[in-house]
């Protein structure tokens, strides 16, 4: 059996983790995968940690494309075969005409969960502009959007199955940027890396809408290193990349914003 009490023990998704271990569990008793709702990418992330040093388990998540940001996570023996294709997936199309009344994300997933759905039957949703967009979610639910989704915002809309290679994935959008710190402290690097000042970043940090590694992060003296994921809410993410110290003992630093 598995360290029940263990494994949760300081953890941030609790009631999640709790789930996965249950799933877990079955998928050694069974000797058959056991596949999760859809995670978000902080639960992803504290799952394949905790979860991850189990050497009786292997783990394999998949958003339904590779940059998927919300992602079912696959859970089986390690002695078992394991790939994508057991974890299934659907993406659907939400067709309308929004020339004249544009929707957002927000807007898409509201309508979504508007018909009674939890999030956690929701993947990834890609916003293609005045078409529409297109959404990934559990397989079994694909009939029920075709007849319970027929309007988002004051627009019509109808809902039907589509490969997974139809998905239009946008590109992403990245800024690369080089900024000179006098320390590898979160507060310094943030703001530098998302144009915020120093003041705003600290109080951002403050009231948890900072993630370090997907980890709430709320200590502004927080050091950085390389290959860290910085998220701040609604502002998108920062990579930190190369790290070297100048001659004047300052560091110089490679960052990526995603936005």
């Amino acid at each position: 059996m598995l360290p029940r009490q263990d494994l949760p023990a300081g953890a941030d998704n609790r009631d999640c983790l709790a789930r996965l271990i249950d799933l877990a569990e079955q998928s050694i008793r069974t000797w058959e995968p056991a596949i999760s709702d859809f995670l978000s990418p902080p639960e992803l992330a504290e799952a394949q940690e905790r979860l991850g040093r189990l050497t009786e388990l292997q783990l394999l998540p998949w958003g339904g494309y590779p940059q998927a940001e919300r992602q079912r996570l696959a859970i089986a023996r390690s002695e078992m075969p394991l790939d994508v294709d057991q974890i299934a997936i659907a993406a659907v199309e939400i067709a309308g005409n929004f020339l004249f009344d544009p929707a957002s994300h927000r807007d898409f997933l509201g309508s979504l969960l508007g018909t009674g759905l939890v999030r956690e039957k929701v993947g990834d949703i890609l916003v293609l502009g005045d078409r529409g967009a297109q959404a990934l979610v559990m397989p079994e639910l694909v009939e029920f959007l075709g007849l319970q989704l027929t309007q988002v915002r004051s627009v019509p809309v109808k809902v039907r199955e589509i490969p997974l290679a139809e998905l239009r994935i946008p590109a992403p959008r990245i800024k690369q940027l080089t900024t000179v710190e006098a320390s590898l402290r979160l507060d310094a690097i943030a703001s530098a890396g998302f144009g915020l000042s120093r003041s705003k970043m600290v109080d951002l940090i403050s009231r948890g809408e900072v993630r370090v590694n997907w980890k709430a992060a709320t200590q502004p003296s927080t050091q950085l290193k390389t290959g860290d994921l910085v998220a701040v809410r609604g502002k998108g993410r920062l990579a930190i990349g190369d790290v070297q110290v100048t001659k004047k003992e300052r560091y110089r630093l490679e960052l990526t914003r995603y936005v």
